[in-house]
């Protein structure tokens, strides 16, 4: 496969599949593309802090479920190797947040990447910035056994 579209769609229905943590959250993907990602979560009231608003840990579990999907994107098996996130503004409990991801740069095996999570009027809630580092083998194929013992 050539298609730079469909190595995109293709390594994120093979991630989907084995993504119980973003399942079990509750997120959704919405489009993924060469580099990119879009998914959303919508905020349940288990989800609430202390102060009412959508706890720090789930924001950063969206994002870094996009930032996921972006960098896996091209087919090549691909883990985070650093992020920090910066909140804005809190997130609000029956609102559906959406988590944009984007690569902004890449060196060999490295990456970095932004996310983006917004409220359901575009407001800025937190800005996630992630380092990626690809590991070897695709998602659409079976990773190398492990060599044997001698």
């Amino acid at each position: 496969m050539t298609d730079p579209q469909a190595i995109a769609e293709g390594a994120a229905r093979a991630m989907w599949a084995k993504d119980a943590a973003s399942q079990g959250l509750g997120i959704r993907l919405l489009r993924v593309a060469p580099g990119e990602a879009v998914l959303e979560m919508p905020v349940e009231p288990r989800m609430a802090n202390g102060h009412g608003a959508c706890h720090g840990g789930f924001l950063f579990a969206l994002a870094d479920s996009a930032f996921a999907f972006a960098c896996n994107s091209f087919d090549r098996r691909t883990v985070g190797q650093a992020c920090t996130i910066t909140y804005l503004r809190p997130g609000r409990v029956g609102d559906t947040l959406t988590a944009t991801a984007r690569q902004l740069a890449q060196a060999g095996r490295s990456g970095v990447y932004e996310v983006r999570v917004t409220d359901p009027g575009g407001e800025v809630l937190a800005l996630f910035q992630g380092q990626s580092r690809e590991v070897g083998g695709a998602l659409t194929s079976p990773p190398p056994a492990p060599a044997a013992e001698s």
